[in-house]
Order: structure tokens, then C-alpha cells, then sequence
């Protein structure tokens, strides 16, 4: 019961390469990978591995949860996006835990607050930090006067100045479109709204650390993601001798999808007359159809789905239509035999799937795979093939 990653090595990792070598021209430093939650689909075993081929000197995490996962296969520097915050019993707990650890100096957290600054401060050891500042997405940071509070604080500053808190640059996070309340500056219209908002911050940041007097000033990089190549260039020809970090998974790890190719095995094939009831909730299926089992189901994502981010017109419409569909007991599965998308039986097993074809089709051989159209950000495969 297989359900699997095809991965065509190649010409995936030849997508690697050009997304790196396009990221370092733009921004003039190779971008960070970013391996968190299931690892994009292939794990984040697979992808620590990759990303150590390509070079990477840093990678990122989503959560302190998902350090030790990354760090035995891999060098360089960790960053963990999700900021930290000593309010969370669970999450305190495991960073704790964590300093006890080889490579909690490799570690840099995200610090979105002055609170998490200021328990942070008094030690014990040493922690590697990355401020974020509180863009347009509106989720985490500081807005520009508690970034500046934060370190003019007294007790921050001694910390940073004796080295218990070390600041190794500015993160900004932007969102995916850009952003709507966008009002550029008198005399500035070069780049994007989200280029003009990236380098709003990084004024701001280089203007406090050229005046740092003392030890262990902070560093002057800024960390961004969610920004194309002209949007990298356009920061990077403003910055003057600040570091630019882009990090970057999507893109990286999904942005050329034919290389991608995930499938289950057919497992039973059983042509039924009319009205015949089956599965779990004994529904009856098209007249004269075959049902098929296929590998693949809710503990590999199969039939999970996010809520849509249906913007337009056309795209509320088209949800509306498959909610409709799904209220009326009909599904369409992910999956794809004789060049269309076939229709659930009823909503997937754990492990497998059941699925309609119509009397019409050739009918696969038990054995023989399906292709799935999946969202890899949810899917859990049995097995990565091609990258041996």
C-alpha cells in the first residue's frame, strides 16, 4: 500500500541550483532554505541533505520542535522562524532543553517582543538572536518605536553588550502580495511596495547600528522573505554594506512541479452493476462503474485541504461550486486515470482511497499507479524514489 514521491533528480535539483544562483546575483548572498513542518513533502532528513549539496551555510526551521530533526544532518547556522516566546510553557521548555544540547550554538531564534528580549537577558550562557520587525502581514514584531525602545533598554543593552545576547540582524517578513496600504515616501517610487517597505526597515536598522557604541553591536544583515529577484535587487542596491538573506522553500523545494510526481498503487479493481452500495457508508456510485482502491489516504494528506484564498470573483465561485459538491456527497479525488480527474467514492480512508470510474475507461491492473494532483506542504509519502 504504497502511496510515494516520484522525484525526477535532475531536473529538480538543476532547479535548485538556478533558484540559488539567481537569489545570490539579486541580493549578492546565497538564499537560506527553509525546511520546516513535513519538509515540503520529501522530509526534512531529505532536504537537510540537499541543502547541505547546494552549499547552504544557514538554514531555517519553523519551530524549536524541529531543530533535532535538521541538525545531525547538517552544518552551518539554524534559524528558527517561529518567534520565541517564554509565555508558552511547551515551547520554553524545549528551548531549555535545547541549550543543553551540541549544537545549540549553531541555533539563532526569533524574537518578536521586548518581553522575550528581556528574558532573555539576564543569561545563563549565551543566546543568537534575529529581531522581527512587525510588517504588513500584521502576525509578529515590533513596530518601529518598540524596535527602537527595545534597544535603548538598559538591561537589553547591557546583555547585547556582554555578549548573554547577541543580535545577528533584522528579520522582515512580507507578505505574498503586496501590501494594500502601501504609501511610498516623498521621492521614493523605485520598486515594489514590498521592496519600499523592505528598505523603510533597513534604513531603521542600519541608521541604529551605525551608532552602537560598546561590544557585540548588532549586526547589520536584514533577513526577508517573499520577495522576487527585482524586488532583491532593487533592496540590495540600497543597503550599502549591509547583508541581504533571503529565505526561501516554495520556491526552492516546489518551484518546478513536473519534477514532482506523487502516486499510489492500484490495489483492487472491481467492476459493479447499478446501485451497487459500498465503502464505509455504503453509497452507491455511477451506472455501471467501477470501483477502484488506490493507495493513498488522510494519514498521507490525501483529501486534506487548507481554506481557500479565494480572492476573485471567479475563484469565490468556483469554491462555492466545490462546497456545494461536498455538501451534495461528491468529491473530487486527487487522483488521475485515463487523463481526468476521477471522483471519490466517499471521503478517503486513512491509507487508501476509493474511487469512481466510469464503464467507459480502460480499467487499470491491480499494481499499475495513479498519479495524484497533491499540496505537498500536507502530504506524507512512504517513500521518495529517484533521489538514490
Amino acid at each position: 500500500m504504497s502511496f510515494v514521491l516520484e522525484v525526477d533528480a535532475q531536473r529538480w535539483r538543476d532547479h535548485q541550483r538556478s533558484v540559488v544562483d539567481a537569489v545570490t546575483r539579486a541580493s549578492g548572498a546565497a538564499p537560506v532554505p527553509v525546511i520546516k513542518g513535513n519538509g515540503y513533502g520529501f522530509g526534512p532528513g531529505v532536504l537537510g541533505a540537499e541543502a547541505m549539496a547546494l552549499g547552504a551555510d544557514t538554514i531555517a526551521v519553523g519551530t524549536v520542535f524541529e531543530v533535532d530533526d535538521v541538525a545531525s544532518g547538517t552544518r552551518g547556522d539554524i534559524v528558527v522562524l517561529e518567534p520565541f516566546q517564554p509565555a508558552d510553557p511547551v515551547a520554553a521548555d524545549s528551548w531549555w532543553q535545547l541549550g543543553e544540547k551540541l549544537h545549540a550554538g549553531r541555533v539563532i531564534r526569533t524574537v518578536s517582543t521586548i518581553d522575550a528580549l528581556r528574558a532573555l537577558a539576564p543569561g545563563p550562557g549565551s543566546v543568537r538572536v534575529i529581531l522581527e520587525a512587525r510588517t504588513s502581514m500584521h502576525r509578529f514584531g515590533f513596530a518601529e518605536s518598540e524596535l527602537l525602545a527595545a534597544l535603548a533598554d538598559p538591561d537589553i543593552r547591557e546583555a547585547m553588550e556582554r555578549g548573554r545576547v547577541l543580535v545577528e540582524g533584522l528579520a522582515v517578513h512580507m507578505p505574498i502580495a503586496q501590501p494594500a496600504d502601501d504609501v511610498p515616501p516623498p521621492g521614493v517610487r523605485d520598486g515594489s511596495a514590498k521592496a519600499r517597505e523592505v528598505m523603510r526597515w533597513a534604513g531603521l536598522w542600519q541608521t541604529e547600528t551605525a551608532v552602537w557604541t560598546g561590544h557585540n553591536a548588532p549586526v547589520n544583515a536584514i533577513w526577508v522573505s517573499h520577495l522576487e529577484d527585482d524586488e532583491l535587487a532593487v533592496v540590495r542596491a540600497s543597503l550599502g554594506e549591509a547583508t541581504l538573506r533571503l529565505r526561501t522553500g516554495t520556491r526552492l523545494w516546489l518551484g518546478d512541479r513536473g519534477a514532482l510526481s506523487a502516486r499510489g498503487t492500484v490495489l483492487a479493481v472491481h467492476p459493479l452493476v447499478s446501485g451497487t452500495h459500498v465503502g464505509y457508508r455504503q453509497r452507491t456510485g455511477p451506472k455501471g462503474g467501477t470501483l477502484v482502491v488506490v493507495s493513498g489516504g488522510t494519514s498521507h494528506g490525501v483529501g486534506l485541504a487548507g481554506p481557500t484564498p479565494a480572492a476573485s470573483l471567479r475563484q469565490r465561485v468556483t469554491t462555492a461550486g466545490i462546497g456545494a459538491l461536498d455538501a451534495a456527497g461528491r468529491a473530487l479525488s486527487p487522483f488521475t486515470w485515463d487523463g481526468k480527474q476521477r471522483w471519490f467514492a466517499e471521503p478517503p480512508h486513512q491509507h487508501v482511497s476509493m474511487v469512481w470510474l466510469p464503464h467507459e475507461c480502460v480499467l487499470p491492473e491491480v499494481g499499475e499507479v495513479m498519479t495524484a494532483d497533491v499540496r505537498f506542504t500536507t502530504s506524507r509519502f512512504d517513500a521518495v524514489l529517484g533521489l538514490e
